[in-house]
């Protein structure tokens, strides 16, 4: 994410906590997190999926996902 979109996003929640914003600036704000958010987790998935175990035994494991289901 560009400097620029990150700064924004700061500044708008400086100017939340100090004398709110505007509707406009809301929605720019949730449409800022969005893509923060989206950009933040596609890094993290690519820094996951590097990410290999090394069993006891020596031999090496690429990460896998859990599967999904209830949780309990």
């Amino acid at each position: 994410m560009e400097h620029k979109k990150i700064e924004r996003i700061n500044e708008l929640a400086r100017k939340k906590k100090t004398e709110g914003l505007t509707p406009a600036e809301v929605e720019e704000q949730a449409a800022l997190r969005r893509e923060y958010l989206q950009e933040f987790r596609k890094g993290m998935e690519a820094m996951l999926e590097g990410v290999v175990l090394k069993r006891p035994d020596g031999t090496l494991e690429p990460l896998s996902k859990k599967p999904k289901g209830p949780i309990q």
